[in-house]
């Protein structure tokens, strides 16, 4: 069985949605406060808890038509979304490390897919 583009596509969805998630549980843990009322107005962590709701549903639509060993290490794609997210919005500096872990986890992918042809 080929993996289809589509479901490397929604892949790569699920992983954006994932990251985008995770930067909205930061933003809202750094809001939180042990109290009802303030945890029910932290919109960012339920942005957070919705986007990985989403990001999961995009996961499961890839996964129905593809290779579980060629899409489930595109997840990884969101380590290097959440790099990018993580300098925008809260400053966090690219390291030496940094980039070669992103290289690392580039070339695992590509590989992977290569698998696949």
């Amino acid at each position: 069985m080929k993996t289809p583009l589509s479901s490397m596509l929604l892949m790569l969805v699920a992983s954006l949605f994932g990251s985008f998630g995770a930067a909205c549980l930061k933003s809202g843990a750094e809001r939180l406060q042990f109290n009802l009322v303030a945890l029910i107005k932290n919109y960012y962590l339920a942005a957070g808890v919705g986007l990985y709701v989403l990001s999961s549903y995009f996961f499961v639509l890839g996964l129905r038509h593809g290779e579980l060993s060629v899409l489930y290490p595109m997840v990884s794609l969101g380590y290097i979304w959440t790099l990018f997210l993580s300098r925008i919005f809260f400053g966090e500096t690219f390291t030496k490390t940094k980039i070669l872990g992103l290289a690392f986890v580039l070339f695992g992918i590509i590989l992977l897919g290569a698998g696949n042809r």
